[in-house]
């Protein structure tokens, strides 16, 4: 590129996501990318015409792929683990006369629909690392969370609002990790003084986010395996492979696409 262009993903005055700015082109390796955090504001991007030339791991549109090695069986093992678990659910309930269970009947169809799209929230932003996937991925990300994902676990929750310990706790963190997230994000970050200082939060965010989702898969298990409910109304093969396999393949799958680059602490 000759000159600086800006190029708005989102439409920066609605504050949902910064515009990014392509800067010339300078040398940048892999890892100068990855630690730009997720939201990708102020990276240098590879020459799109030099990238388009060299026929090798680019799209038509000129950016490289991300893919990793081994990332497509973790997304398949997540995928495939977490469609189990949410028909595990959704069944259990539907095919059980859903109306004798009164609002708890709404505990494990929200509550497994809303750890369903976390689990894509996280998958879709993993690989990013380039401006524009970088601004897909967030778009996606905020959708799944915001838009769905918590206002679902929060109705699961409220259902059944008594006597859940794990759950109690999963809803607080997850407050202040949307909170958090949010606040590096939006508005350019003035929550967190805006630019590089709301940019350094990201990481933390991210951090959270990975210790906060094994928890919420625990949580998942215990409803699963333990609950009245389940030992009632489930048989024990579907509450093994649902709830106590299932989430287990999630946890790795998820996991084994970490990009350790992405939350460089020291």
């Amino acid at each position: 590129m000759s000159h600086a262009q800006t190029v708005h993903h989102v439409d920066s005055e609605s504050g949902l996501l910064p515009a990014y700015e392509l800067v010339p082109h300078t040398d940048v390796d892999a890892d100068d990318e990855e630690r730009g955090g997720d939201h990708g504001v102020g990276l240098d991007t590879t020459d799109r015409g030099s990238m388009a030339g060299s026929g090798k791991g680019i799209d038509r549109d000129g950016v490289k792929r991300e893919g990793r090695k081994g990332d497509g069986v973790a997304l398949l093992g997540a995928a495939a683990s977490t469609i189990i678990l949410l028909l595990a659910s959704w069944l259990g309930i539907l095919t059980n006369d859903p109306t004798s269970f009164g609002w708890f009947a709404f505990h494990p169809l929200a509550q497994s629909t809303a750890l369903a799209v976390f689990t894509y929230g996280i998958l879709t932003l993993q690989p990013t690392s380039q401006p524009p996937t970088k601004a897909a991925g967030l778009a996606r990300h905020q959708i799944a969370m915001f838009a769905f994902g918590t206002p679902t676990l929060l109705f699961g929750s409220f259902a059944v609002w008594y006597n859940k310990v794990f759950g109690l706790v999963c809803l607080l963190w997850l407050t202040v990790q949307v909170g958090v997230g949010a606040g590096s994000v939006w508005y350019g970050g003035k929550a967190f003084g805006g630019g590089a200082k709301a940019k350094a939060i990201w990481k933390y965010h991210r951090l959270s986010g990975y210790l906060l989702f094994p928890l919420m898969l625990f949580t998942a298990h215990l409803g699963g395996v333990w609950s009245h409910w389940s030992n009632t109304y489930l048989t024990t093969s579907v509450r093994f492979l649902a709830f106590i396999l299932a989430p287990v393949v999630i946890l790795v799958s998820v996991y084994s696409r970490i990009r350790p680059s992405k939350m460089q602490f020291f």
